[in-house]
């Protein structure tokens, strides 16, 4: 098959919808398919073998290492050079738009893969009023697309509860050689804790959807060492917030591989996860996830098995979860190593597999959605 990605983020921008298109790449390298890559702004231009065609893009307001796509006159041109069997379109809004038109005029399938809450960001940024306006562009281009994949059951019902038809579950995979228990390092240990304090820790973008200023209700909590990995618009803020907090700055390779294995506890604090890598990959170094009862967390954390819930936006019951976790030891170890079992059917060749065969369905499928004007 010939597959054009048509993404709204890539490197040097890292993120989930970013990690997913390399995966997507890489696999369809492995399987002997031929694909292209369209991406806003600048970085590389190629992955895996895969061209990446680079275009205009703008910073996001308040969040200036993020670009945005702009309306790209070139995109059917390009799309009718490379001839698709089928168009992906990652995390769909401006140039993902521009696709899906080209791609019904050109008589190629589409699928969309929803992975960003837009709106709930949105109403987070205090932008409430934005919130219908973006539900109706985002259901109209998934509308539009032949099929959308959903990373978790609470994505799919809540598409499907919009009117989004043809909507199907794809969940994310993980690496499990590069996630893995055995990366743990007792110098990183030694170095956030040299008293021997168990480590509890948050790894992910610093921004104001993910609430990661609740970490302030471990302040007082005896015998933990908290960390933060990641970067994003609030760093500075939560550094003054958080005090008793080591950040750690972005880590990548070797380093994130060995920052998740080395903790005893991962705490997730964001409720508007369509699905949550992160958690994924503390899972899969076996360590045990406290996260929001809310999202796509409800397919990974299963309460009192490989983690903890608590009520999304509770201070007072992240730290009751983790207090749990940090005081029994026997449990905590048990939650790890079912961590890791909750995990090991996901591996990106199973998922990436699983992506191939809803291609082929839709191209096997004897009828397309028509172009609808968006309302």
């Amino acid at each position: 098959m010939r597959i054009a990605i048509v993404t709204e983020s890539f490197l040097p921008q890292v993120n989930g919808v970013t990690n997913s298109v390399l995966r997507i790449c890489e696999h369809l390298a492995l399987r002997g398919h031929d694909a292209m890559v369209i991406a806003p702004g600048s970085g590389p231009t190629s992955w895996a073998g895969v061209p990446v065609v680079r275009v205009p893009a703008v910073a996001m307001p308040g969040y200036g290492s993020h670009q945005v796509g702009c309306p790209w006159p070139g995109m059917a041109r390009t799309l009718r050079e490379f001839r698709p069997d089928v168009v992906h379109l990652a995390s769909p809004t401006v140039l993902g738009a521009q696709a899906v038109m080209a791609a019904q005029r050109l008589a190629v399938p589409s699928i969309a893969v929803y992975q960003t809450d837009l709106a709930a960001y949105a109403a987070r940024y205090r932008a409430s009023a934005a919130t219908r306006a973006v539900w109706r562009w985002l259901g109209w281009i998934h509308a539009q697309a032949d099929r959308t994949l959903a990373p978790s059951q609470d994505a799919v019902q809540g598409l499907q509860q919009r009117g989004v038809p043809r909507v199907r579950l794809w969940p994310r995979g993980v690496d499990l050689d590069r996630f893995h228990p055995r990366h743990a390092d007792p110098g990183l240990r030694r170095a956030w804790a040299p008293g021997g304090e168990l480590v509890v820790g948050y790894i992910g973008r610093l921004a104001a959807e993910k609430q990661v200023h609740l970490l302030a209700a471990l302040s007082d909590v005896p015998g933990i060492a908290v960390v933060v990995a990641g970067d994003g618009p609030l760093r500075p803020a939560l550094q003054r917030q958080l005090p008793q907090v080591t950040f750690l700055g972005p880590l990548g390779g070797q380093e994130l591989s060995a920052a998740f294995a080395s903790l005893d506890v991962f705490v997730h604090t964001g409720p508007h996860e369509t699905f949550c890598q992160a958690a994924q990959e503390a899972l899969a170094s076996g360590v045990p996830v406290v996260a929001p009862a809310a999202g796509g967390l409800l397919d990974l954390v299963t309460d009192g098995r490989n983690g903890r819930l608590y009520a999304p936006g509770s201070a007072q019951q992240l730290r009751r979860a983790v207090v749990d976790l940090v005081t029994d030891d026997a449990r905590r170890r048990e939650m790890g190593l079912a961590a890791r079992a909750s995990v090991e059917g996901r591996s990106w060749e199973a998922i990436g597999d699983a992506y191939l065969a809803h291609c082929e369905e839709i191209l096997a499928a004897p009828e397309r959605p028509r172009l609808q004007p968006a309302s």
